[in-house]
């Protein structure tokens, strides 16, 4: 787990794993929709700025998601001015794909309506793009140590252990599956119990480093890297069929109607809130793309028969001359 792989020569700023691997998936997506869009005659600097925009309205919707899906667990009990910096917060994860998802693509219409852009072609060209940005995304989540997978002991590289004071890790200790060291355990007196040490507190006493650092979590579910194999693939599968010459819309389809059951069997791995039943929301809302992609797969086949219709000659016999 990498969540700093580096700090900047001579300044004290720090280069998150997490913040990177989004900014590497940016640009490869940017520069996927710019030759996309080259090919489909239209303006490939509109898509630039549509990809900044997806970024940033998907953020911001990742991130109140996770804010209102885990309000009562994370972000209710502390001081107002700290629980309001740690809802902004997104350096130790907490974003929730699919709100980015929902917020980011309203935008992206938004924007294709004001430039002019054919709405359907300009969501075929995107459908790639938002898989490559997720599957670099989730690259950052495992090196970031969060988003990961329930406990399971299959052996490596189907699960993975993450180090001391890892998300997993204080995840396990809090459900009591773990164990921790009680030499790293502090006794805190406002809550009157024992809390994990922080890698700070043990960075000043050198006989726990060795201690900390020999620490690992139980095994999890590598659904991370899982997440970034499928995700590749389905980018891969759109830009085939968006080079075949579908009809406009379907690749976007086709993207909802391979994402959204490969989300929802992933998130059957992990450990999240219920939403309806036994499913979480993103495994619901996973269900409904799925369910919206085939229905918009069968009406932009429609459409596009319809408009050939409509675009072609009329044929007949020349009336005869008397």
């Amino acid at each position: 787990m990498y969540p700093e792989l580096f700090h900047i020569p001579f300044t004290n700023i720090a280069v998150h794993s997490y913040g990177l691997m989004l900014v590497i998936g940016l640009l490869l997506a940017m520069e996927l929709s710019k030759f996309l869009a080259r090919r489909s005659g239209l303006n490939d600097e509109h898509f630039a700025t549509a990809a900044i925009l997806a970024l940033v309205s998907g953020l911001i919707g990742a991130r109140i998601f996770f804010v209102l899906q885990m309000w009562h667990k994370e972000f209710n009990g502390g001081p107002l001015g700290k629980e309001l910096f740690d809802a902004v917060n997104i350096t130790s994860g907490g974003l929730v794909y699919y709100g980015g998802f929902l917020v980011a693509i309203p935008t992206l219409i938004g924007y294709a309506i004001w430039k002019k852009i054919p709405i359907l072609r300009g969501m075929d060209i995107v459908a790639p793009c938002v898989m490559i940005g997720l599957g670099f995304g989730r690259i950052g989540c495992f090196l970031n140590g969060c988003c990961e997978g329930a406990h399971c002991e299959l052996p490596p590289p189907l699960t993975v252990t993450f180090p001391y004071h890892s998300n997993p890790y204080i995840t396990q200790v809090d459900t009591h599956q773990l164990r921790p060291n009680p030499a790293l355990l502090h006794y805190d007196p406002i809550r009157d119990t024992d809390r994990l040490m922080t890698p700070e507190e043990i960075k000043q006493q050198a006989d726990l480093v060795k201690v900390a650092a020999s620490e690992r979590s139980l095994p999890v579910i590598d659904t991370q890297l899982m997440s970034t194999i499928t995700a590749l693939m389905i980018a891969g599968i759109c830009v085939c069929y968006f080079s075949l010459g579908g009809a406009p819309g379907r690749a976007w389809a086709l993207m909802m109607m391979l994402e959204g059951p490969t989300r929802a069997l992933l998130e059957g791995m992990r450990v999240e809130p219920l939403f309806i039943g036994r499913m979480t929301l993103s495994m619901f809302i996973g269900i409904m793309l799925a369910i919206v992609g085939a229905v918009m797969w069968f009406v932009c086949g429609w459409l596009a028969r319809n408009q050939s219709q409509g675009d072609a000659e009329p044929v007949g016999a020349m009336p005869a001359h008397t």
